[in-house]
C-alpha cells in the first residue's frame, strides 16, 4: 500500500503560465488543417486558451464538417507538431516573468515535485518548452495525449506521481498553476489547490470572479510565489 506523501505536487501550465508562443502555436494549428485537408483555418469560433489540443482538434474538424475520428484528429495533430517545431524559432516568443529564477527555487525544495498539466499533447509540450530550455525542470507531465477532457488530467498527473513516487498525493497537496478559468475549473474538479496567473488572454479581475485558492498578476515575485507553493 501506497504511502502518503507529505510533499507538495506542482502541476505547471505551458502557455499563458510559462512561455508564450508568439503565435507560433496559432499559426501552426492553422497550416496544419491547410495541410491535412487543403482547408483554410482562422480559428475563429474557437476559444484556444485552456483548451486542449485533443478539443482543438476535434473543434476545427467539426468547423470544417469533418469526421471527428482517431485517424482525423492523428492526422491534424501530425501537421501541427511539424508545423510547431519549424515556427518555434521564427516567432518572437519568449519565457514569462520570472520563471527561471522560480523554477531553480522551486527546485531547491526536497518537498516539491514539479511536473506539468498542459491541455498540449506531450511532444507540443516538448517542443515548446525545449526551444525555451525548460523542459528539463519537470519530471512528468499530464497531457492531452491522456484526455481531451482538461478536467480528467489531474487525476493522470497524480496516478503518474504515484507511480513515479510510490507515494499517494492527496488533492489538498496539489497544486495547479495556470493562467485561465479552464485551470482553475481543473484543479478543483479533483480537489486539489488552483494559482492562477494573469499573464494570458484573463485579467486579475476576471480570474478572480472563478475564486482561485491564489492570484497573481505574474510569477515574478519569486519569494511570494514559493511561500505559497511550499509552506
Amino acid at each position: 500500500m501506497a504511502t502518503t506523501s507529505k510533499r507538495r505536487l506542482l502541476l505547471f501550465d505551458i502557455d499563458g503560465t510559462l512561455i508564450t508562443s508568439g503565435g507560433a502555436g496559432e499559426q501552426s494549428l492553422k497550416n496544419a488543417m491547410q495541410e491535412a485537408f487543403g482547408i483554410p483555418e482562422d480559428l475563429q469560433g474557437i476559444n484556444l486558451a485552456g483548451a486542449t489540443d485533443g478539443l482543438i482538434s476535434r473543434q476545427m474538424l467539426e468547423k470544417s464538417n469533418l469526421d471527428v475520428t482517431p485517424e482525423n484528429i492523428t492526422a491534424l495533430l501530425d501537421a501541427y507538431l511539424h508545423n510547431l517545431k519549424q515556427r518555434m524559432p521564427l516567432h518572437k516568443g519568449r519565457l514569462l516573468p520570472g520563471i527561471i529564477q522560480l523554477l531553480e527555487e522551486l527546485k531547491k525544495h526536497e518537498g516539491c515535485v514539479l511536473a506539468l498539466l498542459t491541455g498540449n499533447v506531450a511532444r507540443g509540450a516538448e517542443i515548446k518548452l525545449g526551444h525555451y530550455g525548460v523542459w528539463d525542470y519537470f519530471e512528468f507531465g499530464a497531457f492531452s495525449d491522456d484526455s481531451h477532457d482538461r478536467n480528467q488530467l489531474g487525476n493522470f498527473a497524480r496516478a503518474r506521481a504515484l507511480e513515479r513516487h510510490g507515494e499517494e498525493f492527496p488533492p489538498e497537496q496539489v497544486y495547479v498553476i495556470g493562467d485561465t478559468p479552464r485551470d482553475i475549473e481543473c484543479g478543483r474538479a479533483f480537489g486539489g489547490k488552483t494559482v492562477a496567473i494573469a499573464t494570458g488572454n484573463y485579467s486579475l479581475e476576471e480570474l478572480e470572479a472563478h475564486h482561485p485558492d491564489f492570484l497573481f498578476p505574474d510569477l515574478s515575485d519569486t519569494a511570494a510565489v514559493v511561500k505559497v507553493l511550499t509552506s
